[in-house]
């Protein structure tokens, strides 16, 4: 382990004024001249502090982050300073946005983690769209990686970012004044159990209808508060000693223990078993995407599509055609594999959470007796033309088509191992 670290890490914590982006950023700049931050120095900004959760504008807002950005990278020069914190950051797909935590510096954008687990009771799901885990970032001041809000509640993000090798792990937030203690425990938490220094903004007073708990804090890796605010504006920092990094792992360090737990044949379940874990999952909330296929001899466009599938709700079952099914469908020299060795070759996959074999020629029965809240299949399929979808629309589910995104087929595969086509043909 280095001992190079930031030389001071600290947080700015605004009132954040939905949908005014010039007067919070006023609001930054007049509390980086009265904390005066030693160069070198990582600060921390509340989530969507620009620009706040104004639903009604969040596209048009979203517009305004290239010209924000500039404007931060203006301001990490004058200051010579990091500054990162959370923007509405549109994708070339012209979907909605991601929440995405930025680290801006001198020469502009260094990292971006965007939020992954949208808050749902605050419907922000229905304007922004959930991003994908992303690495730290390593600086030669040190290794870094963060977070939004809601994600703090998920302690496998905080573990993997320091599994990897982030020695600080920042928060942008705007947490509610009623959880106010969920926020103080938590950020120590994330702080103990992966031996980091934790870095939290969070917005403070009213924002729209939301009373913001301020509190944004500072953590050294065994716990210790460097610094916290109060409910009130400002900006503080404190200097860090990275040594304290080495001292708190020297006897054990428990983001490096990544033993296998489980035994993933245990996911593959009879049709019984597979609804009663549904009921015990939706009495969370979750919801439940469905796919299914025959999966013999998986290939890379098969795990592509998977994890699309998982993307699309919080739990994948997958149907698997039985071998009886797949000869009825194929013909008798198919499958290649046998029914639980395609089982558990799935199972192994880590986006995939039950397999259920179904010896019927669809899915139909097993579809109805599931009943996801998610419906996918191949875009390759009209949606008329998708056994269970109107059922599932019915009962107040979707249905998502994915594109196939690797030009790759299971019978072409068959193929070229006979020698039967040249192997450098594609296939589908």
């Amino acid at each position: 382990m280095t001992h190079t670290v930031f030389p001071a890490i600290g947080f700015i914590q605004i009132h954040v004024v939905p949908g005014e982006p010039e007067h919070n950023l006023r609001q930054v700049v007049q509390y980086l001249e009265e904390a005066s931050p030693p160069p070198g120095t990582l600060l921390i900004l509340p989530e969507l502090w620009a620009t706040g959760f104004d639903y009604s504008r969040t596209r048009e807002l979203a517009e305004h982050t290239p010209d924000l950005l500039e404007k931060m990278k203006e301001l990490a020069s004058r200051y010579n300073v990091l500054l990162a914190g959370s923007f509405a950051l549109l994708d070339e797909a012209d979907c909605a946005p991601f929440n995405t935590l930025l680290c801006v510096t001198s020469e502009g954008v260094a990292g971006q983690w965007p939020k992954q687990h949208l808050f749902r009771h605050w419907q922000e799901d229905a304007y922004y769209q959930p991003g994908q885990a992303a690495p730290p970032l390593a600086l030669k001041q040190g290794t870094i990686g963060g977070f939004v809000c809601y994600d703090l509640r998920f302690p496998e993000i905080a573990r993997n970012l320091a599994y990897q090798g982030a020695q600080i792990v920042m928060v942008s937030a705007q947490w509610p004044k009623i959880r106010l203690d969920h926020w103080q425990t938590l950020l120590r938490a994330r702080a103990i159990e992966n031996q980091v220094f934790l870095m939290a903004a969070n917005g403070c007073g009213t924002s729209g209808p939301l009373e913001l708990a301020g509190h944004s804090m500072l953590i050294s890796p065994s716990g210790e508060i460097l610094a916290e605010a109060d409910d009130a504006p400002g900006c503080r920092w404190c200097a860090i000693d990275g040594a304290i990094l080495e001292e708190e792992r020297r006897w054990f360090s428990p983001p490096g223990e990544r033993m296998w737990g489980r035994d993933d044949q245990d996911k593959i379940l009879v049709l019984h078993d597979v609804t009663a874990k549904l009921t015990a999952i939706r009495r969370q909330g979750a919801k439940v995407a469905f796919t299914n296929g025959c999966f013999d001899l998986l290939h890379a466009g098969h795990v592509s599509y998977l994890e699309r599938a998982r993307q699309c709700a919080d739990c994948l079952v997958v149907g698997l055609n039985s071998d009886d099914s797949i000869r009825r469908l194929k013909g008798e020299t198919r499958p290649v594999n046998t029914e639980l060795e395609r089982a558990r070759v799935l199972a192994a996959l880590g986006c995939v959470d039950f397999i259920v074999i179904f010896t019927e020629d669809t899915p139909y029965n097993l579809i109805q007796a599931v009943m996801p809240e998610v419906l996918v299949k191949g875009a390759d399929w009209p949606e008329d033309l998708i056994v269970g979808a109107k059922e599932v629309k019915q009962a107040g589910g979707r249905v998502e088509r994915i594109a196939f995104t690797y030009n790759q087929s299971t019978s072409h595969i068959i193929q070229k191992i006979s020698g039967h086509c040249d192997v450098d043909q594609g296939g589908q």
